[in-house]
């Protein structure tokens, strides 16, 4: 598997400098069903405001239901179908709009998800798979196909299993695959005391 850790200042636990979204998938090596729960186990585990746990995961298992797998695959951008042909695993990721325990709005339902979701990442490459989180996907068409309730928000589309050679993508995705990793500056993004004041 081709590691890439993040260029950081400081050394990060291994788990998360090594974190990061291939896109070459291997389309002939599944992921088991222990270890989709144990995926879901890790974002099952995130921290919600109240305790809320706003997400819902509709987890597409190709090699267990090509239907469902279909439908999602069906969802993404044509980009995106490119390359995720050779998921073995699609997940929808949801937020839901309102707290269970009272029905009020929960404005933090979105930021609960994505932890969730995060969680999910790093149990991931702690168990050598890998995801690739999607935007380009038509959220309106999930709804469609997986029946969602009115009072949610289908935030992502990911794409998971076990990382192969850059040869199975086309040309165009090699070089952001193979390439370096970067991100902006901490001093430019991140601050002390008080906004726009960079912290060194």
């Amino acid at each position: 598997m081709q590691q890439k850790p993040a260029p950081t200042r400081v050394k990060l636990h291994d788990i998360i400098q090594n974190r990061w979204s291939p896109r070459a998938f291997d389309p002939g090596k599944p992921v088991s069903h222990d270890d989709l729960l144990a995926l879901l186990e890790a974002a099952r585990w995130a921290p919600s405001c109240f305790n809320g746990q706003p997400w819902r995961y509709v987890v597409c298992d190709r090699a267990t239901d090509e239907t469902g797998w279909q439908h999602a695959f069906a969802t993404l951008a044509e980009k995106n179908r490119r390359w995720a042909k050779n998921a073995p695993v699609l997940i929808l990721a949801v937020a839901m709009d309102n707290f269970s325990h009272n029905g009020q709005p929960n404005r933090w339902s979105m930021y609960d998800t994505g932890a969730a979701s995060l969680s999910l990442c790093l149990q991931a490459t702690a168990m050598g798979l890998i995801v690739h989180q999607m935007g380009g996907f038509d959220a309106e068409k999930a709804r469609e196909v997986f029946n969602l309730p009115g009072d949610c928000k289908p935030m992502a589309m990911m794409a998971v299993g076990y990382q192969t050679d850059v040869g199975v993508l086309d040309d165009d995705f090699k070089e952001a695959e193979l390439g370096a990793r970067s991100r902006a500056a901490l001093i430019e993004q991140f601050y002390a005391g008080q906004w726009g004041r960079g912290i060194e």
